[in-house]
């Protein structure tokens, strides 16, 4: 298979504001795989983009704001959203696509599953549960707890069948649980499980129901509908390693009889393929029948029970080269994720403890509400569950 070259990539930085003469979106173009969903609440993905990367609604009075990057290619005006939302609460209602798809990623609708919030759709995310830093600029993450998802079921310009695509996100790597499925990728558009094969997404987490890796996980996997994929075999593929990064680049790729896993330190190295081959020795995976949907946290069937904290990620139309993903990585290295503003990385994992009993009702948290984290104004006690601790900035009411 003959390739276009890519032609070198240059990055500049700047101490105000993220600055790149390319971005990933850009990158893959140059390979002839153009992004087909671009999503990011922490950086624009293409060096020319300065339209919104996200949307915060205002617990306060329901006003909402649209965060733009601070200049054309740059890291998230996240001032822009501490000063809207000062003294009250926000969550992101809205993660825009910066393909010109249109490919927006809104509440998840109910599915097979119906989520905690009104008429059975999902949360949303807090705004500020995710902070973390791109050249020592704040940003914040989209930090999807349990009962949290994000889709758009009416997508376009997304494989369909067997046509080939490919993803990648930067991911929280101590961030994750072993409920389904906290996914990013291409999946059924009616939020329903309509068979083997329909989904094609990265997964990261450390269930164990399906496929497995080495060690006891988190692993970046694939998602292809009753089944999460670490390699050929449907159980246990020992060459995909456990994650031990703290952020965490995921690639998975598909196309005819043959797909891939990828996975890197997103701030520093190369990637490392975790496989490479034909599609999965089980029914109904080959050829593929993706519907073209896109999702972020959830499962095809809006399974909402998984945990992970998402940064960026894109959706390309063909099947990127390795050139093409290895200068995606070396763009990624150079935003500098980090988790302080002088650019070190903390590598400590997440910490969940029990910190308050649930109340008996009135203004008490339902079950996966939020209930604690600083700059919360919000209950903090549950009504029917317990509340637990996330993160500093992130307590959630549990069974």
């Amino acid at each position: 298979m003959f390739s276009k070259p890519i032609k070198p990539i240059i990055v500049a930085l700047s101490f105000g504001a993220l600055l790149v003469a390319a971005g990933p979106c850009d990158i893959y173009a140059a390979g002839g795989t153009p992004c087909v969903a671009a999503h990011a609440t922490t950086r624009a993905l293409y060096s020319a983009y300065n339209g919104a990367l996200y949307q915060v609604r205002r617990a306060r009075d329901n006003a909402v704001a649209d965060i733009k990057p601070v200049s054309a290619g740059g890291a998230a005006d996240s001032a822009a959203q501490d000063s809207f939302c000062a003294g009250t609460t926000c969550l992101i209602s809205i993660i825009y696509d910066q393909s010109g798809h249109n490919n927006h990623l809104t509440q998840a609708p109910p599915g097979d599953f119906r989520g905690p919030a009104a008429n059975g759709y999902d949360n949303l995310a807090s705004a500020t549960a995710a902070p973390v830093y791109l050249n020592g600029q704040k940003v914040y993450g989209v930090f999807v707890a349990p009962g949290t998802g994000y889709r758009n079921n009416a997508a376009t310009g997304t494989a369909r069948g067997d046509e080939a695509q490919g993803i990648y996100a930067v991911l929280d790597g101590t961030h994750y649980n072993a409920g389904c499925c906290f996914d990013y990728g291409n999946a059924e558009t009616n939020s329903r499980n309509t068979g083997n094969g329909h989904m094609e997404t990265i997964y990261f987490g450390n269930s164990k129901v399906w496929g497995t890796g080495a060690g006891n996980g988190p692993w970046i996997m694939a998602d292809f509908e009753n089944g999460l994929f670490s390699g050929v075999n449907v159980k246990n593929n020992p060459e995909n390693p456990s994650i031990t990064w703290r952020f965490v680049t995921a690639i998975v790729k598909g196309t005819a009889n043959l797909w891939a896993i990828k996975g890197a330190d997103a701030t520093s190295g190369s990637l490392s393929t975790f496989y490479n081959g034909k599609r999965p020795n089980a029914s109904g995976y080959n050829p593929m029948k993706k519907e073209g949907a896109i999702l972020l946290g959830i499962g095809g069937d809006n399974s909402n029970d998984s945990a992970g904290t998402f940064y960026e990620g894109v959706m390309t139309s063909g099947y990127p080269t390795d050139a093409t993903e290895n200068s995606v990585q070396a763009n990624i290295v150079a935003a500098r994720y980090s988790t302080s503003g002088g650019g070190g990385v903390t590598t400590s994992a997440v910490r969940t403890t029990t910190t308050s009993a649930g109340g008996n009702g009135g203004s008490c948290a339902s079950l996966y509400g939020q209930c604690g984290g600083i700059g919360w104004t919000g209950p903090t006690c549950c009504s029917s569950s317990t509340c637990k601790y996330s993160n500093p900035y992130y307590s959630q009411c549990l069974a």
